[in-house]
Parts: structure tokens; sequence; C-alpha cells
């Protein structure tokens, strides 16, 4: 691969000789109504700081706006506002509803799409749809509250139906270029897709977050005028910055300044400690007031550009942030704009794998760009948000005993990939193990660094835990960023020829710790049957699984104890291949053979040592409640939590197991299956040599794993065109009823929206398609492959007199799970992520910009949930790039 402009930006950055990633879209679309801005006594924080508070009120960890841009320590920032002449507030963020309002939990109610982006944000574009009429604030809250969880949500296409059918928006196009590392410039272009002539008012913000209003003797920065479409600012974190502006039809921008200081007398009539506040650009527009702005200085600044625009038609402005003011800042502004485009083209297609669509391309392409707009700066000190603020109010006592409190230790100040921009703009480690595997095919290095973060001693607990998310870090999650790690240092290694041990050495390090914590947490019995509660498949059982059970039961978790499985193979996996250079880590190996082959024997009951997970009516894995009489009773649900013991498999490839440096191991091994062949009992066939002469551990024994593969293949089951189901079909026709303490649970498919409030509602695992396990059912075919090669074939689909090999059947399921996304031939060019939208379908101008929801429908391959969650689901690029032979093929 030769080193193109972008591969050598990344090779400077990676070398420390160039920061090029200092400055980057790392500005969230969403800080109010986050557990950081939450001081309240009860943890309401969507009430505590709602969307109307967002306008006039000083955040104290984030920031957020539309399309922005900031340092990596988020001192300054830049973003766009907007209006229409019709709106009640000054478009200044994303409006969407709070848990509560909507029927299916939070929501974000506009449209918008991440288009590109390099790793270096040497390049970034995304595009905002901007409605010309007035946005129906009102109208979406009082009807999304008025609806239950059986409808569906009301969208803003719905509230603005006719209004979009008639194109009444504008295509609102925000694009970054870097002409050097500090020098930044910004274009936004407005096309008029309607069929009259409209106003539009463009406003771009540059403004310093508040770090001022916490600390006694802190000085508030300034930006201040210095001539017609000028502005400077100074920051002991940089140099002298200048800001310059200009619009395409040569007007005279305005540049107006206030006070990033909240406006008090808004919020909750008191006195405002400054003149100018934050909402000072929207009391000046909107509301006509003049004197809300000040004309020369501020810590926050806007310059307004307003045009009429007629059908058709476009409107720039152009912006320029630089360490030091030139005569004439856009004499190369379109030649660098025009370099740095022809750049990411050339970058994205040495990345392109022969023959893959230019479809496919595109998808990949809008993938990575909404990937890496999902980086975003994250702050947040949970001891100082405990404590409090010098200069502010005392938090109440209670929260030393409320949420996170344990957590003291936590101190995040880093850019960090979030699952979604708006809806979820906080980590989730779990989630963000998915992040980097998709991620590492441009950027490894960066991949890299978010995984080893999370082991950071002011992110990883000294109890060895890794923080789940900022709602509870206390909840556990899959324990998959190892497993993530070694996906990383594989996809490295394919590209360069070369892996990073010294990577994967300090991810077993922190893998350690973190198992210790399974172990000695999570295991109540003592029997290696392992628990966890909801492990991030929020609505899977039926009952919260986070809870204690009905009846004072015990849940004895299939998922969690495979999880644990999968923890067990992949640290013997990292373990053997740092073995080759470094002998010692053979014991560690045995460590994790031993434990794996442990755990295995627990899940079947073998000798009455552990829980039969495994139903041998069924043939399938299930949850079990042990009550305290004794009795062992499995949840009967055919879901993913049956299907996550296919996830722990290993198989040890002869030129390695046969290669120095494991010697002792392949010794040590031999003795423990040699007195110990109780636990070898129906699991896979550890002493039995497959293809090329490949060893394998896996909880599946051969038996089991054609019983389990029969029913996840069925199209009345699992099986969906557009990939694998959380919940089996069967459940439509037949509900599971759970009786227990004198209620009834029951679970039944529900292939969209939740049809429940467990855990908020916002999210559904009882039947949609998700893209982590979906992904991790694709790798761990492929790795049972690597043992049983084209020999062993299953029919897929079930009942259709086709029969694959076990790599063909992760190809398949690849091709499926793409379909989401790429154009159906067949459908008139439809794609399945749309639904049944016609217009979204059809109308040029949005067919072809494509949202990373959440999850999928599992009956139709409509998106779902949170509509950028494009952390995990941009999976979809490593399906693409992983499996593109079998796309072919296809």
């Amino acid at each position: 691969m030769s080193k193109n402009p972008e591969l050598a930006r990344l090779a400077d950055h990676d070398a420390g000789t160039v920061d090029w990633k200092r400055w980057g879209t790392y500005l969230s679309d969403r800080a109010w109504g986050t557990v950081r801005e939450d001081y309240s006594a009860d943890g309401d924080a969507w009430n505590y700081f709602p969307h109307d508070h967002a306008r006039s009120r000083v955040y104290r960890w984030n920031e957020d706006g539309i399309g922005g841009f900031c340092d990596q320590k988020q001192h300054l920032c830049l973003a766009v506002g907007l209006w229409n002449e019709k709106d009640p507030i000054l478009k200044e963020r994303m409006f969407g509803l709070s848990n509560l309002q909507g029927n299916h939990g939070e929501d974000v109610k506009e449209y918008y799409f991440f288009l590109d982006g390099t790793p270096t944000h040497s390049y970034m574009k995304m595009l905002y749809k901007y409605p010309q009429v007035e946005y129906p604030y009102e109208e979406l809250v009082e009807v999304n509250g008025n609806r239950d969880q059986s409808q569906p949500e009301y969208e803003l296409f719905d509230a603005l139906h006719d209004e979009f059918l008639a194109n009444r928006y504008f295509d609102v196009f925000i694009e970054y270029a870097k002409a050097g590392p500090e020098d930044i410039l910004c274009r936004i272009t407005a096309v008029n897709r309607g069929p009259d002539t409209a106003p539009i008012h463009i406003l771009p913000h540059l403004w310093y977050r508040n770090t001022w209003s916490w600390e006694t003797d802190q000085t508030r920065p300034a930006i201040q005028q210095v001539a017609p479409g000028v502005a400077t600012t100074t920051h002991p974190e940089f140099d002298t910055r200048s800001w310059q502006i200009r619009a395409s039809d040569g007007q005279s921008v305005d540049l107006l300044f206030t006070e990033n200081e909240t406006n008090f007398s808004r919020i909750d009539k008191s006195k405002n400690l400054s003149r100018y506040v934050k909402d000072g650009f929207h009391n000046a527009l909107i509301n006509g007031d003049s004197s809300a702005i000040n004309r020369e200085r501020g810590s926050k600044m806007t310059g307004h550009a307003h045009a009429m625009i007629p059908p058709g038609e476009e409107f720039v402005v152009e912006l320029r942030l630089a360490p030091e003011s030139s005569a004439d800042p856009f004499e190369d502004f379109d030649a660098v704009f025009a370099a740095r485009i022809a750049e990411a083209d050339e970058f994205y297609e040495a990345m392109r794998p022969p023959t893959l669509s230019d479809d496919s391309q595109l998808v990949a392409r809008q993938a990575f760009g909404s990937l890496l707009w999902s980086k975003q700066y994250y702050h947040f000190d949970v001891y100082r948000w405990l404590k409090g603020d010098p200069t502010q109010p005392t938090p109440p006592e209670s929260r030393w005993k409320g949420r996170n409190w344990r957590w003291k230790q936590l101190h995040n100040a880093d850019v960090i990939l979030m699952p979604d921009t708006w809806e979820y703009p906080w980590y989730a480690s779990w989630d963000l193990a998915f992040h980097c595997i998709a991620i590492s095919h441009i950027d490894p290095a960066f991949a890299k660094q978010q995984l080893l973060m999370m082991g950071y001693e002011w992110y990883q607990h000294a109890n060895g835990q890794y923080p789940a998310y900022e709602w509870n870090f206390d909840d556990v999650n899959p324990p998959v960023l190892c497993w993530a790690a070694w996906r990383v240092y594989q996809i490295e290694l394919e590209q360069k020829g070369t892996g990073d041990t010294k990577f994967l050495k300090q991810m077993f390090q922190n893998g350690m710790l973190n198992f210790g914590y399974w172990v000695n947490r999570k295991d109540d019995s003592g029997r290696d049957i392992f628990g966890g509660g909801f492990l991030g498949m929020d609505n899977i059982g039926c009952f919260d699984r986070d809870k204690p059970l009905p009846d004072g039961g015990t849940l004895e978790q299939s998922d969690g104890t495979s999880w644990m499985a999968l923890y067990c193979a992949t640290m013997l996996n990292i373990a053997s291949e740092l073995a080759v250079e470094e002998p010692l880590y053979q014991n560690m190996a045995v460590k994790y053979f031993e434990h794996f082959l442990n755990i295995a024997h627990a899940m079947t009951n073998m000798d009455g040592a552990g829980i039969n997970l495994w139903d041998t009516e069924d043939e399938f894995f299930y949850d079990v409640i042990s009550l305290p009489s004794g009795e062992s009773i499995p949840v009967k649900i055919h879901s993913m939590v049956g299907l996550v013991p296919l996830f722990a498999v290993f198989v040890e490839s002869a030129e390695r197991e046969q290669g120095k440096g494991l010697q002792k191991f392949n010794e040590a091994a031999k003795w423990f299956i040699g007195n110990r062949p109780d636990l070898l009992k129906n699991v896979a066939p550890v002493k039995e040599a497959g293809k090329n002469g490949a060893h394998i551990l896996a909880i599946l024994s051969t038996d089991r794993l054609t019983a389990v593969l029969r029913r996840m293949l069925d199209p009345e089951e699992f099986l969906s065109d557009y990939g694998i189901r959380s919940v089996s079909r069967y459940h439509l026709e037949h509900p599971y009823e759970f009786d227990a303490g004198g209620q009834k649970f029951e679970v039944k498919y529900t292939p969209a929206e939740s049809d429940s409030r467990l855990f908020g509602g916002n999210s559904n695992w009882r039947g949609p398609i998700w893209f982590p396990v979906n992904y991790t059912i694709v790798r761990s075919l492929h790795e049972f492959s690597r043992y049983y090669g084209d020999d062993y074939k299953v029919e897929c689909p079930t009942g259709s007199g086709v029969w694959m090999s076990l790599d063909e059947v992760a190809g398949e399921l690849a091709q499926r799970l793409c379909n989401i996304f790429l154009r159906d031939a067949a459908q008139d060019g439809r794609r399945a992520v749309f639904g049944d939208n016609d217009y979204f379908q059809t109308d040029p101008h949005w067919r072809d910009y494509v949202h990373f929801s959440e999850y999928f429908n599992g009956d139709t391959g409509a998106g779902v949930g949170a509509s950028h969650q494009t952390g995990w689901t941009a999976l979809v690029v490593s399906l693409l790039y992983e499996y593109w032979k079998q796309h072919e093929r296809g």
C-alpha cells in the first residue's frame, strides 16, 4: 500500500512528530440531560437539565452544538447556528425527546447524516436537513407523550409530512479541512431544495467552554473583533488565533459577541452575574433585543450571514481559524478543500477491497465517516461531581451514597468513541470494544489507544471492574475488551505483516485484573457459573436481570457464563501468542485453559458439579433459576442468551502449537486433560486434531454445535433475511410465560421497538437484529471453520436443502447483515434500513444518505432505536472488508 498523504499524516501523528489530531469533530450533539450535568438529589438527569435550559444555561463538563469542531481538551469550540425566520428558537443544537417524553425512550427528532471523514480529521463532512417551516417542538412532545409502547414513534417526518414531500427544507452541508495541524477551514453550504425562495441565517459560532466559573481566581478568556469579519483570541493552552469569515454573495458579515454565562434571570428569575449571557444571540435575533449582544468582545462569538435563496440555489459561508491572520485567508481556501477531498478519496480507495461494489464502498465510507464524527471529548471527574465546586452550591449530601459513589477515582478528560452522538453521548465499555474493531481498519493506533485507556487507573476500578457507562458505572457489561484487542491485533497484523505484541501485553495485564473481578464478584456460588445482570442485552429476559428475582431465586446466566468462557479463550489466545516471544506466558495460558474447561464442565452439570444450562430435550442453552429449595427452573426463552455459548471457541493452529514457546503449555495441558477426563465430556473434541492439525477448545461439542446451528439458521426461529434475531420468531405465536411471586412475566417476539419500559424502553432485545452479537457470531463461525474445515456442513437455511461449510455460513450471514444498507436490485434499489418510507427510498436527496441505527427490525431490516448509533453498527465495514470474497461469490 503506497503512503498517500492521509497515511503520511497518520504516521507522523503516531510517531509523535506532528499532532494532527489535536483538533477534530470532538463536540457532542447533546450535553443536556446527561448524568454529568445532573446535581439533583434524586438523579433525575433529564429534568434537572432539560433542552429548554440548554440555550441559556452553562454546561459544567462538556459543550454541544451542530457540526462542531474543537481541540482535544475542548477549550475552544466551533459549531453552526441556523435560523429560518420561522423557528421560535435559534437552532444551535439538535432537538430530541427525553426518556420520559418519548413513548420508546429518548430520541433525537432531527435528520442529519455524517457523510465523510479521515482519521486525522483533515477532512470532515456532514449534512443537516433544516426545515423551512417552524420546527414543531411542542407537537413532537405532545403527540409522543400521548402514545404508548405499542404505538410507533411520532417522527419529524410525520409532523412535517407535507412540507418534506414538497422539499421545503435546506440541505446544510458542513465541511472542515485542515491546511495544517492548527489551520482549520470550515465551509457551510445551504442548498434550497424547496419550490420557493426562502430565507436562511447562518451563524458560525466560536466560543470557549466555561472553565472559569468552577474555581476561584479564574480569568475568563475573550474573543475580540480586530477588523470587519476578523476576530482574534489568546488562550494559555495555545497561541493567538485568528478567525476570519466571508459569504459567497460578498456581504459584510456582522460579528456578534456575548459571554458563555448562565442567563439566571430566565432559568430561575435570579440576578445575572454577567450583562451578556449564553442565549444572547437567540435574544438578539429571535426577540430583537440588540442590547443582548456585545459588538466588540466576549467568550462566545458568531458571524451573522443571511440570504434569500432561490429554489435549487445555494448560499455559502466560509471561515478560517488559524494561528495567525492573513491578508487574504481565502486565497488558497478552495485549493485546500479540493486537495483534502482528493486525499480522502485516495485514502479510502487504498483501503477498498478488490471488487467491492461502489454501493458497498459508499456505505463503508459513510460508516467510517460517522464513526469518526462520533469521537467526542468526554469530561467527568466523579469525586469533584460528588463534592461540588468551591464557587457553587454544595450538592445534596445524599449523593455520596447515590449514583456512581463507588467510582471516586474516575476522572475522564479524553476524546472517546461514543455509541451515538445524541442519544448516547457517553461511552459504554462493551460498545467501545466493537467501535475499536471497526475503526481499526483505518486507524489501528487510535483503536489500541481507546482499548488501553479503559485500563488506566482513572478509568478501571481498583477491584478490576471496567466502568460500564455514566448512568451506572457499577453495571456489568460483557467482558469483551480483550477479545476486541485480539481482533484489532489480528487486523493490524493482516494489514502490516507485523503485530503489536507490546499492545497485547498491556491489554493482557488489564484483562487479568478484570478477569479476577469476574471470578471474585460474579460467581456467587463458586461453581464457575457466572451472573452479571442485564449484561448489555437490556430486556432480553422476562424480568429485570439486574434486580433480585421473585421468590428469592438466583439467576444462573447462560450468557454470563459463556462470556466468561470466551474471556478464558481470549486470554489463552493472547497468552499463547505472547509465549512465542516470551515463554513465561505459558503459565498464564495453562491457567486460562483450565478455567475454560471448568466453566464448560459446570454449564452441563456433569457429576452434579454445576447447573445444567443445556436442555437435552430442546437441545439449547437457557438461563436457570435456582430456588432456595434447591430446585432449578430453566427459563425456556429461545433468545440470544442461548446463542452466546457459540462465542466461546478457541482454535490453535498446528504451526503455533508446535512452534517455539509453547512446549511447557502443551505438556501441562496434556497432563491436565489426562488427569481430568471428566471435564472433556460434552465439549468440543479437545484431543482430536482437525483441519491441518488444528486443535479446538469450545463449549459446544460437535453434536451440540449442529443442534444450536439448526435452530439459529431456521427462518421460523432466529434467521432473518437481514441477520440473526435476538429472540426467536417462535415466540410470536408462543410467548414465554413465567409466574413467580404472584406476578406474571411474559416474553414475546417483538421485531422492532420495545413494548415495555424495562430498562427505560429505549432499546429492545426481544426480536431485533443487533450488530455486535451478529458480528461475534460471524467471527465465531469463522473460528470453528478453522478446525472443522469444509467437510463439516450444516443446512442453511434450515429446511432449504442447501448445505454450507461454516465459513460459507459466516459469509452468508455477513451478506444478509450488509443487505440492510445496500441497494436491493430486486426491490427497485430500495434500502431495507429506510423501511417503508417511500420518500427516503426514492428521493435523490435522501436515498443515498444512510443512517446506522442502533438495531434493526427482525423481519424487514428497517432501522430502529437510536438513529446514529454508528459505534457498533459501523461493524458493517468489518463485514464488508473482511468478507468481500464471499460477497463477490454471492
